[in-house]
């Protein structure tokens, strides 16, 4: 018997199915084999067609059935996780009215501010524990004020997960922890967040049902069962956005327990049972996937938006032409501890949470024609990125998030000996790797959602650690000195 698990990221689609009963990979893709585009007219915005995801979810699920020994009947419940905060919005046909706006687009920065302290400050962080922010609740309300004949025909607003999720079952619904994620979720009453719908004057009628986020959701259509290759019934059991998702796949589902990952963006998520908040909104509590009422269970998010895509900008336009990741690595192992003196601000893709929600762009500093060359910016590149990781850290400490222990995923950044290197070291965490990914996490919680699996440690069978990186010692000069010129360069911005 299978789990087909998704995730529905804004660089691709990858695809995953695991035996249910060894936890094994099956098979496992990515669609497309380049990371898809993100529309940018103008500056700080972000969007992406929904269509285009559901295309590569079909591309992908045809990859995974081309295997002639995968048998699509034996497949039993479908898990997705998602790019967390974009929002979708269709019409009463369903019909898709404009591209999506997704987590990384700026636009409604003012609008959430402006939210904050007319709402007021203290009631906002009370009962949501942020500011509404540039979250999909302000995003919908931009929708509203700006493009009024689009916002007259919306009959649902949701997030990516569940726009792929409609796809499936035709059903449109949504959990606590993906509203969570909207702002749109009140953690003092447990419900639907009338004060911000109120003040945006956004309709309850527009946001979907709500579903726990490990229930069975929907069934497999018939039209979309032909689509996929997939038989009609199947159970769509799970959805979560993707950093919650990360934390399940690395069985980060305890207070006390913290999961990372960096992909396009980068994220440490830390759990706890205490509904805390930062003043200044910089980290963000949500619902996790764990959370029930009588046993509350909130992720602590710290995001850096310019994690992976400044790796892949390098790729693309500073190297050589499809040169690999390994081989980028290698390159930069070559270059010393703080780069002799270079080094990289990695804020290029939108509004910084940690920044206050500042789009201050990314930059790179004390550049010396004589001395630096492309393994510099490779090696500065990594670096800047896991000061900015740091310097959010920073944050969470303050809100008492104790960092001794970190996992993650052995795959994206964390590939990169460097990366796991200055993490482990300027964080004084030591840092596990695991066989697991987003899809993977997805296929589990489908197991738990359809009733396949009774506990949630039965679903991580076959989950292994591959890697253990301990600060280095001998380094934590070289790497706390170069901390301190970024942090210089940073606070000069």
């Amino acid at each position: 018997m299978y789990l087909l698990g998704y995730d529905v990221g804004s660089s691709s689609i990858k695809a995953t199915l695991l035996n249910a009963g060894t936890g094994a990979v099956i098979a496992s893709v990515t669609s497309p084999d380049r990371e898809l585009e993100i529309i940018a007219k103008q500056p700080g915005w972000a969007e992406q067609r929904p269509e285009i995801w559901w295309d590569n979810v079909r591309l992908a699920t045809g990859m995974i059935l081309s295997d002639k020994r995968i048998d699509a009947d034996e497949i039993h419940a479908i898990g997705i996780s998602y790019q967390m905060h974009g929002l979708v919005i269709v019409d009463k046909n369903r019909k898709v009215l404009r591209p999506s706006i997704i987590w990384c687009d700026s636009r409604a920065v003012e609008t959430g501010e402006r939210a904050f302290r007319e709402i007021g400050e203290a009631t906002c962080l009370e009962h949501l524990l942020n500011s509404p922010g540039n979250f999909t609740a302000s995003k919908l309300k931009w929708v509203m004020e700006n493009e009024p004949d689009i916002y007259s025909k919306v009959y649902k607003a949701m997030l990516p997960g569940d726009y792929i999720a409609m796809k499936m079952t035709d059903e449109i619904k949504t959990t606590p922890s993906g509203l969570s994620e909207g702002i749109m979720w009140d953690f003092q009453n447990q419900n639907l967040a009338d004060i911000v719908l109120d003040y945006y004057n956004i309709s309850p009628d527009v946001i979907p049902d709500v579903a726990p986020t490990f229930s069975i959701q929907g069934e497999m259509t018939v039209s979309a069962a032909q689509e996929l290759g997939l038989k009609p019934g199947i159970k769509v059991a799970y959805r979560a956005g993707d950093q919650p998702n990360n934390a399940f796949s690395l069985n980060v589902l305890n207070p006390g327990e913290i999961a990372a990952n960096a992909g396009t963006s980068g994220v440490v998520y830390g759990v706890s049972d205490m509904a805390n908040y930062d003043l200044k909104s910089r980290v963000n509590p949500f619902v996790h996937v764990s959370h029930t009422p009588d046993n509350p269970r909130y992720g602590i998010l710290l995001c850096v938006n310019g994690t992976g895509i400044l790796n892949s900008w390098l790729k693309h336009n500073c190297v050589t032409k499809n040169m690999p990741y390994k081989q980028m690595n290698e390159l930069a192992l070559q270059i010393p501890v703080g780069s002799e003196g270079l080094s990289i601000i990695p804020y290029g893709n939108g509004a910084e949470r940690t920044l206050e929600n500042r789009d201050i762009g990314a930059s790179i500093h004390n550049m010396q024609f004589n001395i630096h060359d492309r393994r510099h910016i490779l090696r500065a590149a990594q670096e800047g990125i896991v000061f900015a990781f740091n310097y959010g850290l920073g944050i969470m400490r303050e809100m008492g998030v104790h960092v001794q222990a970190v996992r993650a995923g052995d795959t994206n950044m964390f590939l990169s000996p460097i990366f796991r290197e200055a993490f482990a070291t300027i964080t004084d965490a030591v840092v596990e790797l695991y066989n697991t990914d987003g899809s993977q996490g997805a296929a589990r919680g489908a197991g738990i959602g359809s009733g396949l699996y009774k506990t949630q440690q039965e679903a991580f069978i076959g989950l292994d650690k591959t890697d253990v990186i301990h600060p280095k010692n001998e380094l934590v000069s070289a790497y706390s000195d170069a901390y301190e010129r970024w942090l210089a360069v940073l606070h000069n911005q």
